[in-house]
């Protein structure tokens, strides 16, 4: 099939001890049980899995050779590697508003990050309403047990936080980013659960896997949705000191905090993985893992590598993620899919695996990825993909990329050119033409931004 192929710190350093004075808060775990087995034609469990400024290049099936990342390569070669997977926006909120609703957060308003809760404009947050339903409010209705374990970052207000937009079970915080180890062990932090703060001694990532690990056991009998949107590996660069001797060799000590911080998100995720396997639900769930924003470099050196740009551009390297996918006996283990596809997607994806009517999800911008996955239709999910980012905006249709930013217009042809070296604009107005106007008809069907860059009131 075309497109997809088969194959068989300086002052910001900060090491926790693990053997300190905190003690290790650990959840409630369920009890080890018998292999759970599903009715024929049951829905799926369906667990997305995020992580937070992991760059194109940052893990091992992407090209990562200094930090080793077994987990999330297993993931891989279990499922499905898009080499061209997109995210909606350079940076965290949008991404995350994108991919919880399945539609461009452009259509309501959901341009940029919202900045500290005290700076927040009083807007922020996802709307409410049927067109931007998130993926809990659309499975929990259909008898899906429903938990979120990790960073939110989509509203402060009451009822704008997890449980009012469908998660029965929230353990994590609220912000954009947090502390991943105690400041204060004893007092209640803006680590909530359920809403409420509490006492959180464990090292965040740890805490955030062993949480998500202990639902799975706790809902292993029905259908659950768990989303697991770790903080990790964003700033501030913090790591436990049991990671330290397997990076001693590297000499960067940024680098080398980074690394523990990445290699704790992989035993993360394995510890999630682990508990499907456990409790035998491993046929039985649909997984998503990817980033939301590429790597910016020079705050946690993160590597984009082919690709260039950063958290915070259009250019490929600021939108271009791992993207990784996988359900036994239904997508192809050890495959890859080379067409572009979009986080918008991951939706529409899991909607229809868990039995929503194709007619309910057309008002959605991403496409159920099944299809293509399983050899039932081929060819591009996407006609063209778009992006705005304040004065940014790009489109990617076929393999040629518009890219507008610091004023100025650029083209580039992403098959012969991925790291976006040679501008064609000169070269092929012609291109040029066509894809602006592609992107002016597609900005016509979104609304000014609510608010501003960083929070602050239009």
């Amino acid at each position: 099939m075309p497109g997809r192929t088969l194959v068989a710190a300086g002052t910001c350093l900060a090491v926790w001890a693990a053997g300190g004075s905190l003690a290790a808060q650990e959840p409630a775990t369920a009890p080890a049980s018998r292999p759970a087995s599903r009715p024929a034609g049951a829905p799926p469990n369906l667990v997305l899995i995020v992580a937070d400024d992991l760059g194109y290049g940052g893990i091992g099936c992407q090209g990562e050779t200094e930090i080793p990342t077994p987990n999330l390569d297993a993931l891989a070669r279990g499922g499905v590697r898009f080499t061209n997977g997109y995210v909606t926006c350079p940076v965290c909120a949008p991404t995350r508003a994108g991919l919880l609703t399945g539609r461009y957060q452009q259509r309501f308003g959901f341009e940029f990050n919202p900045g500290p809760a005290a700076a927040a404009a009083a807007e922020f947050g996802l709307p409410r309403g049927a067109a931007t339903a998130t993926l809990a409010e659309r499975l929990a209705p259909r008898g899906y047990a429903t938990g979120l374990f990790g960073k939110w970052h989509l509203g402060y207000r009451p009822e704008a936080q997890p449980q009012q937009r469908g998660f029965a079970e929230a353990f994590g915080f609220l912000a954009g980013a947090h502390a991943y180890v105690p400041d204060r062990p004893r007092r209640a932090t803006t680590i909530l659960r359920n809403g409420q703060p509490v006492v959180e001694a464990r090292y965040l990532t740890d805490a955030i896997g062993q949480e998500a690990a202990a639902f799975v056991g706790r809902r292993r009998d029905a259908p659950f949705f768990l989303y697991v949107p770790f903080n990790a590996v964003h700033t501030p660069l913090q790591a436990p000191a049991r990671y330290a001797p397997r990076f001693a060799a590297i000499e960067d000590p940024r680098r080398r905090t980074h690394a523990a911080m990445l290699a704790a998100l992989d035993d993360a995720v394995g510890r999630v993985l682990g508990a499907l396997r456990e409790h035998g639900l491993e046929q039985d769930t649909l997984v998503v893992f990817l980033s939301d924003n590429g790597g910016p470099t020079a705050q946690n050196t993160s590597r984009n590598a082919p690709l260039r740009g950063v958290k915070g551009q259009v250019y490929e390297g600021g939108i271009r993620v791992p993207f990784l996918m996988r359900w036994p006996g239904r997508i192809p283990a050890g495959s890859t899919f080379d067409p572009p596809v979009s986080s918008l997607d991951v939706a529409a994806t899991l909607l229809r695996a868990a039995g929503h009517p194709e007619q309910e999800l057309r008002a959605l911008d991403g496409v159920d990825l099944l299809p293509w996955l399983t050899g039932t239709r081929t060819g591009r999910p996407h006609e063209a993909l778009f992006w705005r980012f304040g004065a940014q905006h790009a489109v990617r249709r076929g393999d040629w990329k518009l890219v507008r930013i610091d004023g100025r217009e650029e083209l580039y042809d992403l098959a012969r050119d991925v790291g976006e070296t040679q501008d064609l604009a000169a070269a092929r107005p012609e291109v040029l033409a066509e894809l602006r106007k592609a992107w002016a008809e597609w900005d016509a069907g979104n609304v000014p931004a609510k608010w501003r860059r960083g929070g602050r009131r239009r």
